[in-house]
């Protein structure tokens, strides 16, 4: 026995074809929403690696600049600098007169 399409009623084959194109729809819709699921989780995984790399790199700076700040405080002169005198204006001293 052979299945004749035309044997099937229009409404029936109308609604058959709306199931169909809802489908189509659905499996649509379902694919750009997971698509755009994945490409929100890759940009906020890059997102995540740059500002991280960003943020070990400012700390690693930072870190090294106290190093050497440390470093430089603990280290010994082997003389002594000699506070040069400051130029006077006679009475007053020249700071006392910088705001004038």
């Amino acid at each position: 026995m052979q299945f004749d399409l035309s044997s099937v009623e229009t409404a029936t084959m109308v609604f058959i074809g709306t199931l169909v194109f809802a489908m189509v729809l659905v499996a649509f819709v379902l694919t750009a929403g997971f698509l755009a699921l994945i490409l929100v989780g890759v940009g906020k995984l890059a997102w995540f690696l740059v500002s991280s790399s960003l943020l070990a790199a400012v700390h690693g700076i930072n870190d090294g600049w106290d190093r050497l700040i440390h470093h430089a405080a603990t280290a010994e002169m082997p003389v002594d600098f000699q506070g040069q005198p400051a130029p006077s204006t006679g009475s007053y001293p020249r700071v006392m007169l910088r705001d004038s």
